[in-house]
């Protein structure tokens, strides 16, 4: 009878151990697949942010094609333009030619007239202003080298 209880009870220890060692299996092994499965969230992850960083440099790069095509396009309707306007601008200046030396030819006479009448009114201004700015001038350099004079040597 002993020895049946013994046998008996060395198969229940037997089992709770193979039970025990099973659900520690069963732990390793689920903590195994909880780490291959973050490396492979963290792989996916990582693949997802390279695969978007990649298509927004392509679009960038689509972007800025786009728009040295469009310009080179817009140059190409432009230049013509330009050319057209340019060649307008020289007809233009080329027919005003004769009317601006008319012009001028009218109010030279003119100008001459005013500068003639004008030159002795600036002359003698000048004349009765520049003592007063020679005494100002000689002023200001007093002042100046009385400054200096008070300033510590440096």
């Amino acid at each position: 009878m002993k020895f049946s209880l013994v046998a008996a009870l060395v198969v229940v220890l037997a089992v709770a151990h193979g039970t025990e060692a099973m659900s520690v299996v069963k732990r390793d092994v689920q903590s195994e697949v909880d780490r291959i499965t973050k490396i492979i969230k963290d792989m996916s992850t990582s693949i997802t942010t390279a695969t978007q960083d990649m298509v927004e440099k392509v679009k960038a790069l689509e972007m800025t094609n786009t728009a040295q095509t469009y310009m080179e396009d817009s140059r190409a309707k432009i230049l013509p333009l330009v050319e057209k306007v340019q060649a307008e601008a020289t007809k233009l200046q080329e027919q005003v030619k004769p009317f601006i030396a008319n012009i001028e030819d009218q109010i030279k006479p003119l100008t001459d007239n005013f500068n003639t009448q004008v030159k002795p009114l600036t002359d003698n201004f000048h004349a009765q202003v520049k003592p007063l700015t020679d005494m100002m001038e000689n002023f200001f350099q007093q002042v100046m080298d009385q400054t200096k004079a008070l300033m510590p040597p440096q």
